[in-house]
């Protein structure tokens, strides 16, 4: 018996090649393309302007199925998250966030996560496999036609997509791309290369191949302004230290559909988020700065998880920090909170992965490492 396929796993082009082996022009996969992004159907039999004959064929070897959702959360102000089932004991969270002139839906491209970030939810629970494309585009095209019907609306409603949640998706990368493509493609969701963005720990070569690819907008989760303390945050660092990833920023900019790269900076009470961290910041920033606005700095408000070991920075350490980079000419805010209490805020993305890679032991062994001194003396 022929294997049935999930048509959320190709973008256009693959889906015309699958429409090529079953005999078909690729126009047909592109009306087919429509009907699943744009519509949201699944039933083959509702394609009316489909031939009969292609209905026929795509019934016994093709389905378009969304991941099973295993819960549903909304928040007070109004955030909604939902938890998928991707099989074999793992499940992954995607997030929609609702703004006056916006709407931000946050998805994952790993069940779980290997980089072991310190402050963060998901890499403490360690990481099983990669999404697939299919299981990747699966948590948009549920949202948006659950938030259509919901609203009782045929317009879009996401309009910006970050892949932001669980895992790093350039360790992802060849899964990634195609789903991209799919959000990108006026046939599909039509989404502009400005408003889908690729937060990334920093892996450099798979940084200048998006460029390559499919630039689109790009955040990278620094955290720390010295190699000492990044080594310490964002293990990831040790492979691709500070003078590599911020190269990688300056080469990704010539392909950017925005003029700036996004810097992710966590603040954690005590860690980095003192007067001398914000000042060496500053000196990294200038130091790889070649004409104009080259970047803008976004400071998130930790969430704290008790396996952590950290805190969130005061309030007014916080907008201390922003000032100081502010007043050095350096486009500066601090995140939102939303979704804080549903576990939906940034970094509390934790999902239900079974651990291949033995986390748990590592990051209790890198907690034995102190912090502190968490910035090198600064030079004037």
């Amino acid at each position: 018996m022929q294997a049935s396929t999930n048509l959320l796993e190709f973008d256009l082009d693959g889906l015309a090649a699958f429409c090529e082996r079953l005999g078909e022009k690729r126009f047909r996969a592109t009306q087919l393309f429509r009907w699943i992004h744009q519509r949201g159907a699944s039933d083959f039999a509702q394609m009316s302007d489909l031939a009969k004959s292609l209905r026929g064929k795509l019934a016994s070897c093709a389905h378009v199925s969304a991941l099973p959702v295993i819960t549903q959360n909304i928040s007070q102000d109004g955030t909604i998250k939902w938890l998928f089932d991707v099989g074999a004991g793992d499940a992954v969270e995607a997030v929609f966030i609702p703004e006056d002139d916006r709407g931000t839906l946050c998805i994952s491209s790993q069940a779980g996560c290997a980089v072991g970030c310190r402050f963060c939810s998901t890499g403490h629970q360690g990481f099983s496999r990669n999404l697939t494309t299919g299981e990747i585009v699966a948590q948009l095209w549920f949202a948006e036609h659950f938030l259509r019907r919901h609203l009782g609306t045929e317009e879009r409603v996401i309009s910006n997509v970050v892949m932001m949640g669980m895992g790093e998706p350039l360790q992802n990368y060849t899964q990634l791309v195609p789903a991209l493509r799919t959000m990108l493609d006026d046939h599909g969701y039509g989404l502009s290369r400005r408003r889908v963005t690729v937060s990334t720990s920093g892996v450099v070569p798979m940084m200048d191949r998006l460029g390559a690819d499919c630039a689109v907008a790009l955040a990278v989760s620094l955290h720390a302004p010295n190699d000492a303390l990044r080594d310490k945050l964002v293990p990831l660092n040790r492979k691709y230290p500070l003078d590599e990833l911020m190269s990688a920023c300056q080469r990704y900019l010539a392909h950017a559909p925005r003029d700036f790269i996004t810097f992710e900076y966590c603040m954690l009470d005590g860690v980095n988020d003192q007067p001398e961290h914000a000042r060496e910041l500053i000196a990294l920033i200038e130091r790889y700065r070649t004409d104009g606005v080259w970047c803008k700095l976004n400071l998130i408000p930790f969430n704290p998880f008790p396996a952590s070991g950290l805190l969130r920075s005061k309030p007014q350490q916080v907008t201390a920090f922003a000032k100081l980079l502010s007043d050095a000419g350096l486009v500066t805010t601090v995140r939102k909170t939303r979704g804080d209490d549903i576990d939906a805020a940034c970094g509390q993305l934790a999902g239900d992965v079974k651990d291949r890679t033995r986390v748990v032991q590592r990051i209790a062994l890198q907690r034995t490492v102190p912090l502190q001194p968490a910035v090198a003396p600064h030079e004037a």
